[in-house]
């Protein structure tokens, strides 16, 4: 029977199998190669060669310190074996930074920084976001998303694009760090591309069922349709 890893207990970040397997391929090496370093080099001694394999089917996840080991075998970054980062964590890990660097990064204290990772609650300043978005190289959407404020940007949008969008250049300024004129130029878009659609299916002679289905489709995807805009109003 398999013994179970002592590292089980701790989530790991998303795994891309696909990658570990094309890695450990393109390396020459067999699961039982890599279980053996895993073993010799990282003091990994429960990993067997059913683990490696059980990772790249993706019916097992490695723990974050299995995964930081085994991209040291694989000799890639971690950021290589995960799959999108969602969280704060998971963006750190991407990185192959400890939790001191980062709390150290954005003039936090250790305790108080991990405690914000276990809660996935971000309590930092403008300040501390700037360097947390630095440290981790985030983009405006990533910084967004870690800092747990991507459902208070759909309220706002719903809110501009359905209403006057000048009333909500402050508010989603607030939450986002984008430069004014980029904002404005963005939330103005947004707010004609909607009405534009509403309209549209009125004079098709849609009923209000009809339009009502398109208003929704088009805030369903608001925030990937907000970020898109930015870039192309930053050209």
């Amino acid at each position: 029977m398999r013994r179970p890893s002592p590292h089980a207990q701790q989530p790991g970040p998303p795994f891309n199998a696909p990658a570990a397997r094309r890695l450990r391929a393109a390396l020459g090496m067999g699961p039982e190669h890599v279980a053996h370093a895993l073993c010799v080099s990282y003091g990994l001694p429960y990993v067997t060669p059913d683990h490696v394999i059980a990772w790249e089917r993706g019916t097992l996840t490695p723990s974050s310190p299995e995964l930081t080991a085994l991209a040291g075998v694989l000799w890639c970054s971690p950021g290589e074996l995960i799959g999108r980062p969602r969280t704060l964590r998971e963006h750190r890990i991407a990185r192959g930074l400890a939790p001191e660097d980062v709390a150290r990064a954005v003039g936090m204290d250790l305790p108080g920084y991990l405690r914000m990772e276990e809660t996935g609650k971000w309590r930092g300043n403008d300040r501390q976001g700037a360097g947390l978005a630095e440290a981790l190289r985030l983009s405006p959407a990533e910084l967004v998303t870690v800092t747990g404020r991507e459902a208070r940007l759909v309220e706002l949008l719903h809110s501009a694009v359905s209403t006057r969008w000048q009333a909500y250049v402050r508010p989603v300024g607030k939450v986002v760090s984008l430069d004014r004129r980029v904002l404005e130029g963005t939330l103005r878009r947004l707010h004609e591309d909607y009405q534009g659609r509403m309209a549209a299916t009125l004079s098709w002679g849609g009923g209000g069922g009809e339009s009502g289905e398109a208003g929704r489709e088009y805030l369903a995807g608001i925030v990937d349709t907000f970020w898109a805009a930015v870039e192309d109003q930053r050209g």
